[in-house]
């Protein structure tokens, strides 16, 4: 992966180069570890929002999908219906693709079993904590993990989705050799206690 020289005259990930707001993301977010169940089910749903799109299309409506989706509480949008469904296809904020509105309320009811039967998304989600090796869209541990998912009745986690939520949420420290950020991360990761 190459990097390119940021407003500040450090190196960073070649891919945050296109906008601002990818380089905000990647300097605070991407690649940081996360252990807290909301925003990993929040990322593993965006991700899915995300399959076919670009990720600043779904960067720029964060915010209006996190109100459409009340924050992503998954024991709430759980509790979603056949009203929720028609009110967010009318909602111009977000992607409005019934396949995947129905795909997060599914995922949501599916992420209250796991919290159910494991203690914590956390927990379950860091058991496929990858080595980064290099450019690729999926890896053995995203496969493993999209398998998993979907034996357990979760929608739109394919592997590359699996490996997009992983290198986002820190479970691979995919920062390219040479970016300003990637010892930051290293460094979190060094100090990050895994959910048991």
């Amino acid at each position: 992966m190459t990097t390119f020289s940021g407003p500040d005259g450090r190196p960073r990930c070649g891919w945050c180069a296109a906008t601002p707001a990818y380089t905000a993301y990647h300097d605070h977010e991407w690649g940081f570890p996360v252990d807290d169940d909301r925003r990993l089910f929040e990322k593993i749903c965006l991700e899915g929002f995300q399959s076919g799109l670009s990720w600043r299309t779904i960067l720029e409506k964060r915010e209006n999908f996190r109100a459409a989706f009340a924050g992503f509480d998954f024991r709430k949008v759980a509790e979603f219906g056949e009203a929720d469904v028609a009110r967010l296809l009318q909602d111009a904020g977000i992607v409005r693709h019934r396949a995947k509105i129905e795909a997060t309320i599914n995922n949501a009811r599916r992420a209250c079993e796991m919290v159910a039967a494991e203690g914590s998304l956390a927990a379950f989600f860091w058991r496929y904590e990858a080595e980064p090796a290099g450019v690729r869209a999926t890896s053995p541990e995203s496969e493993a993990l999209s398998k998993e998912l979907r034996r357990r009745g979760w929608k739109f986690v394919g592997p590359t989705t699996a490996y997009a939520f992983m290198q986002a949420m820190g479970l691979v420290n995919d920062h390219a050799e040479g970016c300003a950020i990637r010892d930051e991360v290293a460094a979190k990761r060094a100090g990050f206690t895994r959910p048991a």
